[in-house]
This record gives C-alpha cells, structure tokens and sequence, in this order.
C-alpha cells in the first residue's frame, strides 16, 4: 500500500485515484464546524464507549460491522471511524472499501487523538 505524506492511501482501482485511508481528528472537527454531513462510527466495545465518546457517534463494535453493513450503507457519506488509537478502525475502513464502501475515512489516532487535539474534556485511558 503505498504512503503519502504519512497518512494511509488506498489505490481506488475503478477510479484510478488514490484515495486516502485516513482522516486527522482536526480535520474532523473542521468539517463538522462548516456543517458537513459526516457519519461518525465508533467501532470500540461498549465498555470502553461507556468511559467516554465523542457527541454524535453511532457505536457499532468491530466485530458487528459486517453484521450491520446495511445500516452504513444507509448512513449519510462519508463515514468516519474511530476506535481507541486508530488500529481497529483502519481495519474496518480497508474491509468497508473491499466491500464497496468507498466513501469512509479512518481518524487518526482514535478518540484518544480526539481527546489531545480537539476536546481535553474527552477523558482518556
């Protein structure tokens, strides 16, 4: 997979463009501020979206993404997934595109970067 300035790039291979895996939680908050329809997914367990969340996200766990696959479809574009430090939602961002779903974005760093750069008053763990 090729890297372009340090973020994850996809090659769109219907397309022919490289589109980016990955999205900074600055970016993030930037385009939620300008009104951007954005479908934030939170793909950590239930416990660990008990400790703390971001407003406005939609929990499905990782292992329930393939289940609830309609209902991302369905979601308003693009998805932006996030987890605890960005791992798991890269993983689910790569299976959503080999699935089709193109229009979706893993946050960088997880709600633990969201914490650090956007909103301190997220607890962290």
């Amino acid at each position: 997979m090729p890297v372009k300035c340090g973020l994850a790039v996809v090659k769109h291979a219907r397309l022919g463009s490289v589109l980016p895996l990955e999205i900074t939680p600055t970016e993030v908050k930037r385009r939620l501020e300008a009104g951007e329809e954005l479908s934030l997914i939170d793909v950590r367990e239930l416990a660990e979206h008990q400790i703390c969340q971001i407003d406005g996200a939609t929990l499905i766990p990782m292992r329930d993404v393939s289940q609830q696959f309609d209902r991302l479809e369905e979601a308003p574009m693009p998805l932006i997934v996030f987890c605890h430090h960005g791992v798991r939602s890269l993983t689910v961002v790569s299976w959503l595109r080999e699935q089709g779903l193109t229009e979706c974005l893993s946050m960088t760093g997880g709600i633990d970067a969201w914490s650090r750069e956007v909103d301190p008053t997220i607890p962290r763990y």
